[in-house]
């Protein structure tokens, strides 16, 4: 009796694993995903990554289905498609803010090869010890310069300061001495204004009421407790303090009065203005970019070569700043969806790491993709060609210094970017005081924020 119970109990227990076997291999992860599902959040590209798809089935056998989304409408189609019983098995979400809508889809990549080769692993969206989102694409912006004219200023036996080259300039007050005095030698230098023009021209303020602003926000946001991510201590924040508006007021004077154009003319100038006059070589400095060097490039009798065009980080006068970088961020992350089998999210991640890793997959995400990649994976002469997507990437990669995350992401809305844009051009005109200025963007936030 005891030993055909026995036998019983080991046939149902076999019995047993033989279907939870099978149930892992249908859903599971026990057998590999031979198809996968990626939608695409932009249209400009959709083409490209047929291609790659093509390429990766041709290599591996795993089907990549491509769905892109029309512009302007990938949240709406990702919530259709989700619902679907063959859901995307890679989709995109927009930071930290993005996860907050999409985390109950969002797989833990914390032990993926694809984390690993992050260059700098803060930029990841993270929740308690997990990682939900990994940036694909970044973008930076701080100071362009233009080498040629700092080395002709370091030149000079009468310069006002003891360093002798740029990258000595880590700090507000340092850079503030070297550009009013690059002013008083403007002449010799050959240049109209150290600064290329301030534009505040209506809907060409954004690198003042956005990407300026960032700095300020970033550091109140950084002191809130309860928040390791101040893009999500900005968006609960339903007012604001704005306790750094006058290290804004410190970098915004010095572009305003070292400029190539006089203060009450500003109102008229564009971002294209701008850039025009780096190109031309008639200032040596211009807030930016690394999109800005097609502007630079493209400018008719542009002057400025290509080994010249150099990044440095915005310095506003807080304390420490010395090991502040560039702002560097991306609304572009990849995610895997957590509803879908093992075997698919599996499969979903060595597609990821396979595109920013083998060399056929790195060759399309830098010259048909046109990405600043985040990752360890490509060396030099896989990167991007262009001087300022290289400078992001040093940037990127030097040791003790701290990027500057894209804050400004939480701002609340349109209008309160124009309110505190236009307040930016009665300031320069003489019009408002400083003090308006900083009531102006508290109200506006606490107005945006109530709605």
């Amino acid at each position: 009796m005891k030993k055909k119970l026995l036998s019983t109990v080991l046939a149902v227990a076999i019995g047993s694993t033989l279907m939870v076997g099978c149930k892992s291999g249908n859903g599971g992860g026990a057998s590999a995903a031979k198809e996968i599902y990626f939608l695409n959040f932009k249209p400009e590209i959709a083409n490209v990554y047929k291609d790659i798809a093509a390429e990766y089935k041709k290599e591996t056998g795993v089907k990549v289905k491509v769905v892109t989304a029309a512009s302007g409408t990938y949240e709406p189609t990702l919530k259709s498609e989700v619902a679907k019983s063959d859901p995307p098995t890679i989709f995109q979400i927009n930071g930290p803010m993005g996860y907050q809508n999409w985390k109950d889809y969002c797989a833990d990549l914390s032990k993926t090869k694809l984390y690993s080769y992050l260059t700098d692993k803060s930029l990841a969206v993270k929740s308690g010890k997990g990682i939900y989102g990994i940036p694909y694409v970044v973008e930076g912006y701080g100071i362009i310069y233009n080498d040629a004219i700092m080395k002709k200023y370091f030149a000079l036996s009468d310069k006002a300061v003891s360093i002798s080259s740029t990258s000595e300039i880590n700090n507000f007050d340092m850079l503030s001495k070297v550009v009013k005095d690059m002013t008083a030698h403007k002449k010799q230098l050959g240049i109209k204004g150290v600064f290329s023009s301030t534009s505040l021209k209506t809907g060409e303020q954004w690198r003042w009421q956005t990407h300026l602003a960032n700095l300020p926000f970033y550091y109140e946001f950084k002191e809130n407790t309860g928040y390791d991510n101040t893009i999500l201590a900005g968006t609960a924040a339903k007012t604001v303090d704005f306790k750094y508006a006058n290290n804004f007021k410190n970098i915004f004077d010095l572009y305003l009065n070292n400029s190539v154009t006089p203060k009450k003319l500003l109102g008229s100038k564009s971002v294209t203005d701008s850039m025009s006059e780096f190109a031309l070589g008639k200032s040596a400095m211009v807030q930016n970019g690394n999109w800005g060097w097609s502007q630079i490039n493209g400018v008719s009798g542009n002057t400025v070569k290509q080994e010249d065009v150099k990044f440095m980080p915005i310095y506003t006068g807080v304390s420490g700043e010395e090991k502040q970088g560039l702002c560097i961020g991306t609304e572009n992350y990849f995610a895997i969806n957590s509803k879908v089998s093992e075997a698919k999210q599996k499969a979903s991640i060595k597609f990821l790491e396979w595109l920013y890793s083998s060399k056929k997959g790195k060759d399309y995400v830098v010259n048909k993709l046109g990405f600043i990649p985040p990752f360890n994976t490509f060396n030099d002469s896989e990167r991007p060609s262009d001087p300022l997507a290289k400078e992001v990437i040093n940037w990127m990669n030097k040791k003790d210094v701290q990027t500057v995350p894209w804050t400004f992401e939480c701002f609340p809305g349109e209008q309160f970017k124009n309110d505190f844009g236009d307040a930016l051009l009665q300031y320069a005109q003489g019009n408002k005081s400083w003090d308006q200025v900083v009531k102006t963007v508290k109200d506006s936030w606490a107005t945006e924020k109530s709605k």
